[in-house]
């Protein structure tokens, strides 16, 4: 058999320190910053109109933060996550510099940390990934965990090295770009709210609802390149736990991101990611809401501030109830994302 293919790497061929540099830059296009939109409805009004991004002293509209997160992300697929089961968790994660049309972005990755799973099947790998524009400069730095297969199970364990993660980034941390001001205009941004109209402890049903389709879900996987066989391969899943293929734990806080316009629209900028847990899978027809709470506000110096915010995704069921934990700590059922971030905003 010829060993020119690539069959991903399994826990066993990882190691601590280990670099990976992924194949394939990727020039990000004004087509699939429109098929983004077509996927998820994303009306943030900076990453949706030039003028606006304009009056705020850019070129021209950005690239919306969660489509440079995929790109990136997706780039790892093929090294770190080929064989996963499933992606675990995100933290230290900071947005770094926009991106905009045209710019190419490259990727790479250091291993962290390794944990075998008690089952002696899997093991738990923790890398750092940095992803770059054509100039060299990081656009995107963040920590992942994910659950990978074992080639062999007879392989044996590492030594667990499980890296010692904050569980927020410190606001002083993030990048808040200098922007003009002056021309600032509520009712094309879509709410009036700054950053003092928001409590901490807040809760905001973000009310709307999306169904997951499956072409939109697989559309979505080969736009960021992402293949990971757990969503792209209906033959090998067919026959796996769940009998079909899992939707990309991206494509739902892609949602949920939109859905969230209703209630955060002035939040137009990711700065920072404290936290993530994709808590049960998605499917193709499933409905997703989503609702968020205020975690903590942050005066930034220039004109924008940070919320620290929990964006909650939960799927066929409404989020007008704020469903989240129960009090034995676990999930409350239909609960699929429990995302914690930093999104900018005006003061």
């Amino acid at each position: 058999m010829s060993d020119k293919t690539n069959p991903g790497n399994f826990f066993e061929d990882f190691k601590v320190g280990q670099e990976l540099t992924h194949a394939t830059p990727r020039t990000v296009t004004e087509g699939e910053i429109a098929l983004y939109t077509a996927l998820y409805g994303g009306r943030f009004a900076l990453q949706s109109a030039d003028r606006v991004a304009q009056d705020f002293g850019y070129p021209g509209a950005p690239v919306d933060d969660w489509l440079t997160f995929h790109v990136v992300f997706g780039k790892t697929v093929p090294d770190v996550s080929l064989n996963a089961v499933a992606n675990l968790g995100y933290a230290q994660g900071r947005f770094l510099a926009p991106v905009f049309p045209g710019d190419t972005l490259s990727t790479t990755s250091t291993v962290i940390g390794l944990k075998q799973n008690s089952n002696g099947k899997t093991g738990t790998v923790y890398v750092n990934s940095k992803g770059r524009n054509q100039e060299g400069d990081i656009v995107l730095d963040y920590c992942r965990w994910v659950m990978v297969r074992k080639r062999d199970e007879n392989a044996p364990a590492p030594d667990p090295v499980v890296p010692d993660l904050p569980d927020r980034v410190d606001p002083d941390a993030l990048i808040a770009p200098g922007i003009d001001m002056s021309h600032y205009d509520h009712q094309l941004i879509g709410q009036p709210h700054r950053l003092g109209d928001y409590a901490v402890g807040e809760k905001i049903d973000h009310m709307d609802g999306v169904t997951i389709e499956e072409a939109e879900h697989m559309m979505a996987t080969r736009l960021y390149q992402n293949t990971a066989k757990v969503h792209f391969n209906q033959h090998t899943e067919g026959q796996g736990r769940f009998g079909r293929r899992l939707v990309y734990g991206g494509h739902v806080i892609s949602l949920t991101r939109g859905l969230s316009f209703n209630g955060l629209a002035p939040a137009m900028w990711i700065a920072g990611i404290n936290g993530g847990a994709h808590t049960a899978p998605a499917f193709a027809g499933d409905t997703i809401y989503a609702w968020s709470e205020i975690l903590e506000t942050a005066e930034l110096s220039g004109p924008l501030g940070a919320l620290r915010i929990r964006t909650v995704g939960v799927k066929n069921r409404s989020a007008g109830d704020f469903p989240y934990k129960g009090e034995d700590g676990r999930y409350a059922e239909g609960v699929i994302l429990d995302l914690d971030y930093w999104a900018l905003i005006a003061k």
